[in-house]
């Protein structure tokens, strides 16, 4: 045999997952309108709603005692701007095609999951930022009159496990955005899909108000997955020593493993569906 012959060397892994993730965070750095619908409207939210409701909200039995209708929707607003932030960095997918980026990046010599994984965690980094963000100037508002006088729970000690769950759960909102955007044509679509799947998906979380003990809304509550990643979030977020399990507030083993099974299901998708020829990439 020659020995002559170049080596043939394996397709890089890593480097464009660092790449596109880099991609994604300069992309955001140039385009800060994203800020105003990814954290400013759901603080407006936070505000606007939990003065309206503050009156008429009864906190569910496994509340600790005083807990404001502010107090309670405080983690679904971190949700909510995870959600929003993987949404907007996931309809790019759309514009990328249309501009020749995403073909492109498709006839490299890399494999298919670095191009997933690199999207994702681009897209996870800006909504865990942006939920951090929230997390500790969301309470300061108390100054101005805007929220009440509450305890949030977030500590130096408890920050490593805030962020690893606000990652994995980033990540996996992330990835279902890149499901839906994947075969879309066009930003329209997507933003259809938005209005009637994933508001509603967001709102039956448990994130705006209780799921209840009976009924057939408190069950599609719980049959949802985003209800075990607001759960969770809100059982690190507690000010109290620890919050009881009941049926709509599952243990935080639960959350985590229905978040970290979901999150895998959504990326191994990503990366099949990414995988498969079609003309649409071509174009």
């Amino acid at each position: 045999m020659n020995q002559n012959l170049p080596a043939v060397h394996k397709p890089a892994f890593v480097l464009p997952i660092l790449t596109l993730a880099h991609r994604e965070v300069v992309r955001f750095v140039r385009q800060r309108t994203r800020v105003i619908g990814a954290l400013i409207q759901p603080v407006l939210f936070w505000i606007l709603f939990g003065a309206g409701l503050r009156g008429s909200f009864q906190a569910p039995a496994w509340a600790p005692a005083g807990m404001t209708y502010q107090e309670y929707f405080f983690p679904g607003v971190a949700v909510m701007i995870l959600m929003f932030t993987a949404i907007f960095s996931t309809i790019s997918i759309i514009e990328d095609r249309k501009e020749g980026f995403l073909q492109g990046v498709l006839v490299a010599p890399v494999p298919r999951a670095s191009i997933v994984l690199g999207k994702l965690l681009g897209g996870t980094i800006l909504a865990v930022l942006q939920a951090v963000l929230f997390l500790f100037l969301g309470p300061l508002l108390n100054l101005v009159g805007l929220a009440p006088d509450f305890e949030t729970g977030v500590t130096l000690a408890g920050l490593i496990p805030l962020i690893l769950f606000l990652f994995l759960l980033g990540f996996s909102l992330t990835a279902l955005g890149y499901l839906i955007a994947w075969p879309m044509e066009s930003t329209q679509g997507f933003h259809a899909i938005m209005s009637v799947f994933l508001m509603p998906m967001w709102l039956l979380s448990g994130s705006f108000f209780p799921a209840g003990d009976s009924g057939w809304l408190s069950w599609i509550i719980r049959a949802n997955p985003l209800t075990y990643g607001v759960t969770g979030l809100r059982r690190i977020l507690s000010s109290a020593e620890t919050l009881p399990t009941a049926p709509g507030n599952p243990s935080m083993i639960v959350c985590l493993t229905v978040t970290a099974v979901v999150c895998i299901i959504y990326v191994v998708l990503a990366i099949w569906m990414t995988g498969k020829r079609a003309t649409r990439n071509a174009r």
